[in-house]
């Protein structure tokens, strides 16, 4: 029986845009945007998987990162059934900060192209994100 993972994912967001994964369901035929994070480990609180992973996937440190929610997930990706908790971050990052809006990342580990995307678009519904919960911690942070 699958399991349900707990997952820390951070937002962050320069100058009205947020760097997120990009990513492609083929069996939906959906682009999608997903919160650049990833799993607890035993043992690891939220924010410590948090400052992790944001190492792991971009060699970048967190300054700061501040909880707007936990939000549960359930969802079909790959034509597989799939159940997390995410623990959503409001994050800054000098390191994050210094990189232009126009640039391509890749995420360290396994290659998933990561860019700055307008919140506008987000917004609008022109680009969807994920996990569940993530689109409205990010109009908090908006709003401030």
């Amino acid at each position: 029986m699958p399991a349900i993972r707990n997952i820390a994912v951070g937002l962050p967001v320069k100058d009205g845009h947020l760097l997120a994964l990009e990513g492609h369901d083929r069996s939906r035929r959906l682009d999608f945007l997903r919160a650049i994070g990833g799993g607890i480990e035993f043992g690891e609180t939220a924010v410590e998987a948090l400052r992790r992973e944001f190492m792991e996937e971009l060699g970048a440190e967190l300054e700061g990162a501040e909880p707007l929610g936990v939000f549960e997930n359930i969802f079909t990706y790959e034509g597989a059934p799939g159940h997390e908790i995410a623990h959503v971050f409001a994050v800054s990052s000098a390191a994050l900060d210094a990189v232009p809006l126009d640039a391509e990342l890749r995420i360290l580990d396994e290659g998933s192209p990561v860019r700055w995307v307008p919140l506008a678009d987000i917004e609008s519904g022109v680009r969807v994100l994920f996990p569940e919960g993530a689109p409205e911690a990010l109009r908090t942070i908006s709003a401030r």
